[in-house]
Formats: structure tokens, sequence, C-alpha cells
């Protein structure tokens, strides 16, 4: 999904705060036009007056997404959780060659993320999404706005730069499985980004878009981010 509807395939799959176009508005529009994750249900369920959402989460969420060619090749979504009825902590999880992997030293919080919140996100929309792999090691998540982001848990570590830019995005119209949401939060598309396994570096590219007051990302940090339902 980009907001651009000149939008090349590539580009296309890039979704929620990955890309946010030319307006607020758009985005919005274009976030509530995406059909909720592999996992979810077919049906969403009637949707909440926004006004009596409790919050759910707060903290932060930084996303990673890579391509080759019009080719999902990995997915990265890190969370550092400041409160949510599930506690607080850190989490990644990751999605390559067809398999999800979740690290943290919080299952119980961790889980509740990659069921509730991640495996519905657009940007996995389509790709398989077995039962996740838990690795219980901690998860460190440090991000900065004026400089990016980085992650480390177990043999995966994620780095994001060269931040263009610091915006507010909400919605109060964002489904997860059959489950509106209310976000809002505070973005940085980053220009610069590359993820490790091990001894190898993840396969493919992040996608850059938009305008030079506008930038966008398939990586990017956020901040004050926080999730009513």
């Amino acid at each position: 999904m980009n907001d651009d509807t000149t939008a090349t395939a590539g580009t296309s799959r890039i979704a929620r705060r990955g890309v946010l176009g030319t307006s607020l508005a758009a985005s919005v529009a274009a976030a509530t036009s995406i059909v909720a994750g592999p996992a979810a249900a077919s049906t969403r369920s009637s949707s909440s007056d926004p006004a009596t959402r409790r919050v759910v989460l707060v903290g932060a969420n930084p996303g990673f997404q890579l391509f080759d060619g019009d080719r999902v090749t990995a997915y990265v979504s890190a969370w550092r959780v400041d409160w949510s009825p599930m506690g607080a902590g850190t989490a990644v999880i990751r999605w390559e060659d067809d398999e999800v992997h979740v690290y943290s030293r919080h299952q119980r919080l961790a889980s509740w993320l990659e069921r509730d919140f991640t495996r519905h996100f657009p940007e996995v929309e389509g790709l398989p999404w077995p039962d996740p792999v838990f690795h219980h090691v901690p998860a460190h998540v440090d991000i900065d706005l004026a400089t990016g982001a980085r992650v480390r848990a177990g043999n995966v570590s994620l780095q994001l730069g060269d931040v263009r830019d610091r915006r507010e995005w909400a919605t109060d119209d964002f489904p997860l499985g059959t489950v509106d949401h209310s976000l809002h939060l505070v973005l940085g598309p980053c220009f610069s980004g590359q993820g490790r396994v091990g001894g190898r570096m993840m396969e493919g590219e992040i996608v850059t878009s938009g305008t030079p007051s506008r930038p966008s990302s398939s990586a990017f940090v956020t901040e004050a981010e926080v999730w009513r339902r």
C-alpha cells in the first residue's frame, strides 16, 4: 500500500507507518482500505466508538522491511513497550524465509505482541505466517529520533539510520484482525538500514519514496506510540 497512485509493485506492499505519503488524510484513507494480515479473520467486528476506546499499549515500534524487486525478503518488528496490560518490556519479531521468530525475555508480552499486533500488520499481508519460534533472550531496542535505532536480540541485529523527517501520524480506523484500533505516533523514516542474522546480511533492500518535504521509507523509527481499542 502506498499513497502514491503510481506506486510500483514493490512499493505497493509497504504500508502502515513505513511509507506515508503527501497528506495525513490520504494515509488514513489508505490504511483503512487494507485487509487485515494473513492470520486475521475474514470479517471485522463492528467498529467501536473511538471516544470509548482504552489505551492498550504505550511505547514504540520501529520497523524494517526489505525487498528484492516486488518480493518481500525480510521483515522485522521491534517493540519497546513502556506500558501494556501484559506488562512492559522489549521484543523483536522477525519474518524471513517463511518463518517467524520471536525474541524476548518476556514471553507473555512478546506472544501477545506477535498474536494481536504484528501478524495483522499490512506489511506482512499475504506472507506465510506459521506459528512462531520463541527465543528466550534479551531484546535491546534503542531508539533515537535524531539518529535512528539499534536493535539486538540473540543472533539478530538491526541498524536504522539517516532519519529524514519527524512527523505525527494518527488514525481512529486501524484494523488488527477483527478489531478496530486507534493509533497515534511520531514517525521517523530512515533512508539507511541493514540487518544481520548470525554472520549473514539479510537479503534485500529498503525501499524509499515520497518527496524531499515528506520522505518515506520501508525502514522507520517511531516514538510516542499509543494504541487504543
